[in-house]
Order: C-alpha cells, then structure tokens, then sequence
C-alpha cells in the first residue's frame, strides 16, 4: 500500500521544486499518488508550453495529457544530474508540440496537395473531352472537303475497318482506284488538318 506523500509545499500545494526529483523517483517506481502529486505540478507548466507553440486549446489539452503519460511511462529514465524536472518535462512537452503542429501542417499539405490533384485532373478531362471535340469536327469538316469516293473510301476503311480490297468491293470500284482516291483523300486531310510528317 502505498504511503502518503510528504513533499515540502510549495507554491499552490504543489511540491517545491526540489522535490520533484524526489516524486520523480517515487512515480519511476509506480506509484500512483506521486504521479498524481507530479501532475498537479507539471500540468501547469506543460500546458502552458504547448499552447504557446499549438495555439489550439483543444489540441494543447490533448498534447498535454500525451506529455503527462511520457512522462509517466519514461520516469525511470529522469536523471537528477542532466538537470530539473521541471526542464525536462518543458523540453518533452515544447517536443511533442511541435510534433503535433507539424504534424497538423503535413496533414493540411497532404488535403491541399490531394485536392490540387483532383482539381488537375478534373481540368484534364474537360480540357480532353473539349480538344476531342473540336479535333472530331475539324475531321468531319475536313472530309466534307472530299470527294465522294474519296469520303466513302476512307470512311468505310477508318471508321467501319474494311481492309482495301473490301472498301473496292463495298463500292463496286476496282482496287487501284480505291487505293489511290484514298491516297489522295488522306493526303488532303492531312493538308487540311495541318498535320506535318
């Protein structure tokens, strides 16, 4: 069972601060009403720091608990020589602050970053399906452009994917004509679209 504490009173009630490596010791060990004396010291203290860096009241709640179990959990690792209880539970708590606020920044340049995406991407649709349209109806005023047989010959090789001779027999006009009105046809498109090789 544990005993109770009896730490000098500071300020508040609270242990003087000479006393703190002594709770410290004590709270190492696992005791709990040393914690909850080194709590009622620190929290102050620790909230203090972390509002300052957090500037969210909230989140320095949370942050501040966070540092409280630390300490807790890594009491055994408190060295008197290496300086104050005070100091470091300061540098613990300013540590864990400015965790959580970059922490918070990387999250709000990750949403940032996603969106710019989703917004890029939504502009490259459009943009695609725009060019797209405008690519169609440049191709359906270019073969107006054409001469009958020429339209017919590449039309039923590109859009519906009749080889030569079945474009020939489709229109009942004989292979090397076909070959060459489509020749011609598409050299015209391509002048036409102002495609350059």
């Amino acid at each position: 069972m544990n005993q109770p504490l009896s730490f000098g009173a500071g300020r508040n009630g609270r242990p003087a601060p000479n006393d703190l490596t002594e709770v410290m010791g004590q709270v190492a060990r696992g005791d709990k009403l040393a914690f909850s004396a080194l709590y009622d010291a620190l929290a102050p203290l620790v909230f203090g720091i972390v509002l300052k860096v957090v500037r969210d009241r909230a989140q320095s709640e949370e942050v501040t608990q966070e540092v409280m179990i630390d300490l807790w959990r890594q009491a055994a690792r408190y060295r008197p020589e290496a300086g104050a209880v005070t100091a470091w539970a300061a540098t613990i708590a300013h540590r864990r602050a400015v965790d959580r606020v970059r922490s918070a920044q990387a999250a709000t340049d990750r949403e940032q970053a996603q969106a710019a995406r989703e917004h890029t991407t939504a502009f490259d649709e459009v943009t695609e399906q725009v060019e797209t349209r405008l690519e169609s109806e440049q191709v359906r005023r270019c073969l107006r452009g054409l001469t009958e047989l020429q339209r017919q010959a590449v039309t039923l090789a590109y859009y519906q994917g009749l080889t030569y001779r079945e474009v020939a027999e489709a229109l009942r006009t004989p292979l090397p004509t076909i070959k060459t009105r489509m020749r011609d046809g598409l050299i015209r498109l391509r002048d036409c679209m102002g495609v350059t090789t």
